[in-house]
């Protein structure tokens, strides 16, 4: 049928949309789709319905509540469009990260994770979403991030149990989710609001807010990539600094010992290295020392050379 001209009975509307007639008559009751022509006994549909039910299913994928889709049309069929808002609607749906899936058989999967297969770790993984199934390949998964199973590969190369790589993605995944939720109460409350009032964004307001979300779309990431390197710069430096300085250190009666140091000194090291490095030479500086003086003890007595070889090796 041509553009224009064509005309459906309730259940061919029904076929071609999608929808069924119980819907489609749901719909004409709530006031979202016109009623049709009366011709005789038969009600006739023509394209401008077919148009606005598949105008409906696309508001409802992206959320829209059929109250709010029946403000929109509204606005629709006042004159004021639904374009812009649908573009809004595009950006926001959009990708929020330039990384591509991948996809990745259960036997490279397997290989990855050391050659043993671990069903468990699967069902883990399939439940938060770091692999999903393909339909009709029960062999093959989509990876939706690349960079977070290469991250679960690494850690269990270091010797991590996957069970708690589980756990501590778990434990990530909502504290992450918490600062999302915070970042678009900010943004809301200081840069959209103007665009939330109880009408309809114009063409205008919705183009203007798309470009927006476009500029503030890196923002989130930035802005935690930066302190997570902040904190773990602090975080990792206080860890070294703790387990060096004030870790057990080996004496005679071989218990657990501090060893405290001059205020003079470390503001000296400080000075020297830095204050990040300064566990880390103070370390090395004792160790040096500790060799050094084994090795006078062994030299000034030539009945212990042979045990030169014990020295462990600070390389």
């Amino acid at each position: 049928m041509s553009t224009g001209d064509a005309e459906y009975r309730i259940e061919d509307l029904a076929h071609h949309s999608g929808a069924t007639v119980r819907t489609i008559r749901a719909y004409q009751d709530r006031g979202l789709l016109p009623r049709p022509e009366r011709r005789g006994r038969a009600n006739v549909y023509t394209d401008a319905h077919l148009s606005r039910l598949r105008q409906i299913a696309d508001l409802l994928d992206r959320g829209y509540t059929l109250a709010s889709i029946k403000e929109l049309l509204e606005a629709w069929d006042a004159g004021r469009g639904l374009g812009g808002v649908l573009g809004l609607v595009a950006e926001v749906d959009g990708p929020w990260t330039d990384e591509r899936a991948g996809r990745i058989t259960r036997a490279e999967l397997d290989e990855r994770f050391g050659g043993e297969p671990d069903e468990a770790a699967v069902r883990d993984a399939l439940e938060l979403g770091v692999l999903e199934p393909v339909p009709g390949r029960d062999d093959e998964y989509l990876v939706p991030s690349p960079q977070e199973l290469a991250v679960a590969v690494e850690l269990h190369a270091a010797g991590v149990p996957l069970s708690a790589i589980s756990g501590h993605l778990r434990e990530l995944r909502g504290q992450v989710e918490h600062i999302a939720a915070r970042f678009l109460e900010f943004t809301t409350e200081h840069v959209f609001a103007r665009y939330l009032g109880p009408e309809p964004p114009t063409d205008a307001e919705a183009a203007e807010a798309a470009s927006l979300v476009r500029r503030l779309r890196p923002l989130a990431q930035q802005s935690v990539d930066a302190e997570l390197a902040r904190a773990m710069r602090l975080f990792a430096t206080r860890h070294l600094h703790h387990h060096l300085s004030e870790g057990p250190a080996v004496h005679a009666s071989h218990e657990p010992q501090n060893v405290p140091l001059p205020a003079e000194t470390i503001r000296a090291v400080s000075g020297l290295v830095g204050a990040e490095h300064v566990s880390a030479f103070v370390a090395a500086a004792a160790e040096r020392e500790v060799q050094t003086r084994t090795l006078d003890a062994l030299t000034s007595n030539p009945g212990n050379m042979a045990k030169v070889d014990q020295i462990p090796d600070s390389t």
